[in-house]
């Protein structure tokens, strides 16, 4: 295990087997070739020329947009097809966050759809006299996905009608009962972005990662079940951990590796940098073979 091999178990897609659809002329995600049958069945929502899917040009709005998908989704759902990830929480539909959306979708959908999802993630750290200390979450054993996996100190999906920034403060409350005053002091720093398949989901997501120097007398406390529990660990423990394991959540490691580069652990000298450092950023393009 290595922090690139962290970085190509999250861009592990094989963009060959999905195909663009779009909103007017807007590419709003892709569609792999075993989902397209499903879309297939509903020709009045989507239509395939041109080497993509279209979404239907009576859909002018965002609203009915929303609405007339968000029809079509809950009749999957009837069906079994997001087993038991639903989850009432609806995500903005677009490239760039900073866009108006083109729609909303249920977060469970999105990656069938390979809809860019966002969110931030946020590494609170302690300063000491022995070095920087990180606090780390260890994920409910109860959740749906990556239970009992170790995490960033606070991360969650982005929802519509939210900014990031608000959004990291309302998450550090939920989930680490870090206070709203202390939370605002978060710093946007960075951001990561990879293109992560499975089986015919996509995820071409964007990361904002956030630092937030916590005092050396605070300690996070779980509040909404989310997070088991959190521990302080000294950096080195945690660079060791993720440069050997696989024990954080997969994409919660790209996170870890880049404070890990901003704070100097890792030496440009590494024969491994340059390829680490642009490996935090992939996107896909034209280039990619699927426009």
């Amino acid at each position: 295990m290595s922090f690139l091999d962290h970085i190509a178990r999250c861009n592990n897609a094989d963009l060959g087997q999905f195909e663009p659809w779009f909103i007017g002329d807007r590419r709003a995600g892709f569609l792999h070739r075993d989902f397209a049958p499903v879309v297939a069945t509903r020709p009045d929502l989507f239509t395939r020329r041109d080497g993509g899917w279209h979404l239907a040009a009576r859909l002018d709005t965002p609203d009915r947009r929303t609405d007339a998908v968000r029809a079509f989704l809950l009749e999957l759902r009837d069906q079994g097809q997001f087993a038991k990830l639903w989850r009432e929480e609806a995500y903005p539909v677009g490239w760039a966050f900073t866009d108006p959306p083109l729609m909303l979708m249920e977060r469970a959908a999105v990656p069938w759809f390979g809809v860019r999802a966002f969110g931030p993630h946020m590494t609170g750290y302690v300063r000491r006299r022995d070095g920087l200390h990180l606090w780390v979450a260890r994920r409910s054993y109860s959740k749906p996905t990556f239970p009992g996996q170790l995490d960033n100190t606070v991360a969650g999906g982005q929802p519509a009608g939210i900014g990031l920034h608000d959004n990291l403060v309302k998450e550090c409350q939920e989930e680490a009962s870090i206070p709203p005053a202390l939370a605002r002091q978060a710093r946007a720093v960075s951001y990561i972005s990879y293109l992560n398949q499975s089986g015919p989901q996509l995820k071409p997501d964007l990361m904002m990662c956030f630092d937030l120097e916590l005092p050396d007398d605070f300690t996070p406390t779980a509040n909404d079940g989310e997070v088991h529990a959190f521990e302080l660990w000294p950096v080195r423990r945690v660079f060791e951990t993720v440069r050997d394991t696989t024990e954080f959540k997969y994409n919660c490691n790209l996170v870890l590796i880049d404070f890990f580069v901003r704070h100097g652990l890792l030496s440009a000298d590494d024969p491994q940098f340059v390829a680490i450092v642009s490996g935090l950023r992939r996107e896909y393009t034209a280039l990619n073979g699927i426009g």
